[in-house]
């Protein structure tokens, strides 16, 4: 009988609390998060491999809305966000509603790549109800200057430097914290 009861003592020490479990789910959760960080690092240092170091090109122009944009002077005292998208980007529809929301509160330039004619631009952007500022490339001059070939790609500059960059799908809490950090 004491053998059965020494038994059921070992069986019930051996099985992990609810604490140990959560504990060891937080773990993994965190060693993810890290193996994603280090290998999109990666992935944007491999990609943005083509981009301009030195002479930067201008990013500059007439906004869809009228207004004269000049990235290097508007980054003069404050970190501006610039966006490569098109309106044919998959990935572009799930970032664009977070460039927008950024937009509210920081200054934001977007480059429609490929896009289209002013007017249809336009009315997409109506339609979407975005708000933020828009440069047309529709001939691509812009993106071909700065070797901007995956939508979407997001920049950001600061004192007329680039500070960060990075493509493919970028979360509203990731360009936050590039804008923070530029």
């Amino acid at each position: 009988m004491s053998d059965m009861r020494n038994a059921d003592n070992t069986s019930t020490e051996l099985k992990p609390t609810f604490f140990r479990r959560v504990l060891g789910w937080g773990r993994q959760l965190a060693l993810l998060i890290l193996f994603s960080m280090v290998f999109s690092a990666g992935l944007d240092m491999w990609r943005g491999k083509d981009l301009p170091k030195d002479n930067l090109p201008d990013i500059s122009g007439i906004s869809l809305q009228g207004e004269s944009l000049d990235i290097a002077a508007l980054s003069k005292d404050q970190a501006v966000l610039v966006y490569f998208w098109g309106t044919w980007c998959p990935v572009c529809n799930l970032v664009s509603p977070a460039v927008d929301i950024l937009a509210k509160t920081y200054p934001v330039v977007t480059v429609a790549m490929n896009s289209g004619a002013d007017d249809k631009l336009v009315r997409y952007l109506k339609h979407k109800e975005y708000d933020f500022e828009v440069l047309n490339d529709s001939s691509n001059d812009i993106a071909r200057d700065w070797s901007v070939q995956l939508t979407p790609t997001i920049m950001v500059f600061k004192g007329g430097e680039l500070k960060h960059y990075t493509t493919g799908f970028t979360s509203l809490p990731g360009m936050w914290w590039r804008m923070l950090f530029a």
